[in-house]
């Protein structure tokens, strides 16, 4: 069992946070462009990421002369841009600031007969400051984008098989270019109590009750890739629910249990515990919500 845990890939140390910082805000204009030029589907799953065996990609996006996608491309280190007629053009993801990135995005698109227009704040960050003027963030360090890639495309076929047996409505395992995380998402069908102060995007996403899992490369408080874990809305008890593998927790800051990725790729076992982490926070969440989980999940094999 000890080669399973000796494939899954270390994240580095250093500057992992600022690259991180960086790339976040590069995605979020590649993100704005897809909300621009995709059609809204529910909960904005439109404008999710994808894995790929080379980085994350954008799906595909419309425009009066075609389709295109923009792919963060992590073994080349470069920002690909497809068109349906064929044509592609690169940019290279070097240490460079949001808004040269910004600008030179902007035109690569323009030459390549794509009109885009923005709204250029970020969100789901605090302090936001618009791409154009954003030469804070500028860190890239070609080891830790890459790495981050290989953590989401290592743990994706587990999130892929703990998927499989829900039968009722869920997400697909996507990444979400805002939280900057690889998330999933399972709903009990039920809709949620309304939440009229919230923005019109959380509305949307919560408009239903959900257990979501991902991962993300830790923000604010946690400063370490980590798997989380929420139900929302939160059922009574479900914050002192008993789970596995012993190193998850529940964070009072997030709302949410949480479970370093190290502890996981330390493990000797680390598929089997990050599926514990999932089945064990789903378990005590529909449970405890009192999901209709007969209806919901599929049947073990061998059962009738």
């Amino acid at each position: 069992m000890a080669a399973e845990s000796g494939r899954w890939p270390a994240a580095p140390e250093g500057e992992w946070r600022d690259t991180c910082a960086t790339l976040h805000m590069w995605m979020q204009i590649a993100g704005k462009i897809c909300l621009a030029h995709t059609t809204r589907t529910n909960h904005f799953w439109n404008i999710a990421f994808h894995i790929t065996p080379r980085g994350i990609a954008t799906p595909v996006m419309t425009h009066p002369g075609g389709a295109f996608t923009i792919t963060f491309d992590l073994v080349a280190h470069q920002l690909l841009v497809q068109r349906s007629d064929g044509r592609t053009s690169t940019l290279a993801l070097e240490p460079r600031s949001v808004a040269d990135f910004y600008a030179r995005l902007a035109a690569l698109l323009r030459a390549m007969g794509i009109d885009v227009r923005i709204w250029t704040m970020p969100t789901e960050v605090p302090d936001p400051i618009r791409f154009e003027l954003d030469t804070a963030h500028h860190a890239y360090d070609p080891r830790v984008a890459e790495a981050l890639w290989r953590i989401m495309l290592t743990i994706k076929p587990v999130f892929e098989r703990f998927r499989s047996g829900f039968i009722g409505k869920c997400s697909p395992i996507h990444f979400f270019w805002g939280g900057f995380d690889l998330a999933m998402t399972r709903f009990s069908g039920r809709r949620a109590p309304e939440r009229p102060d919230a923005d019109s995007i959380t509305r949307e996403s919560y408009s239903h009750e959900v257990i979501s899992h991902g991962f993300w490369p830790g923000s604010g408080p946690v400063k370490e890739p980590s798997f989380y874990a929420y139900s929302a809305p939160e059922p009574a008890g479900f914050k002192t629910a008993v789970v596995r593998p012993a190193a998850a927790h529940y964070s009072t800051d997030f709302g949410e249990y949480l479970l370093p990725y190290e502890a996981v790729r330390a493990s000797r076992t680390p598929d089997t515990d990050l599926m514990a982490f999932m089945r064990s926070t789903y378990d005590a969440a529909a449970t405890l919500a009192r999901w209709d989980r007969a209806e919901l999940e599929r049947a073990p094999v061998g059962t009738s």
